[in-house]
């Protein structure tokens, strides 16, 4: 997907959500360990709900900032996850998957600290903002979580 617009951004954010959940979930039912299992589904969850905050935030930005170009001072590496699903997750271990995930949301932390740091109108920057505090928000309670599953 090219991005284009602040727009275009929140959708490639959702989309990758999206997948990642979806790959997640594919990958539980596969995986042999049982507890591997349970994690990879409640990271599924967990993504799956990211998919729909952010979707939130495509129904309640201004117009004005969705359609603000944000290519000028785009320049990343994409994200990078196991797009294809191949079932990678069912072959990783429990503490290799938490790293993967965890890895996902730090990478989109980074894009959007790059892209705040960037932006000139007050209302991208806002936005940038909330769903970088969003992003760490979340990756820090996967930590948390994840780490409570390993004790266990």
């Amino acid at each position: 997907m090219e991005i284009k617009t602040f727009g275009d951004l929140i959708d490639w954010t959702r989309q990758l959500h999206a997948h990642l959940a979806k790959c997640l979930s594919h990958c539980a039912n596969q995986h042999e360990e049982e507890r591997a299992r349970m994690l990879l589904n409640y990271l599924s969850l967990h993504e799956a709900e990211m998919q729909r905050v952010i979707a939130g935030f495509e129904d309640t930005a201004s117009a004005n900032v969705l359609h603000t170009y944000v290519y000028d001072y785009l320049s990343h590496q994409p994200i990078r996850s196991h797009r294809t699903c191949d079932a990678p997750y069912a072959t990783l271990g429990f503490d290799a998957i938490c790293k993967e995930v965890l890895d996902f949301h730090e990478q989109a932390i980074r894009l959007y600290r790059s892209l705040i740091g960037k932006a000139e109108i007050r209302e991208a920057k806002e936005l940038l903002e909330t769903l970088l505090d969003l992003e760490e928000h979340e990756a820090m309670r996967l930590s948390r979580q994840t780490g409570r599953m390993h004790d266990v």
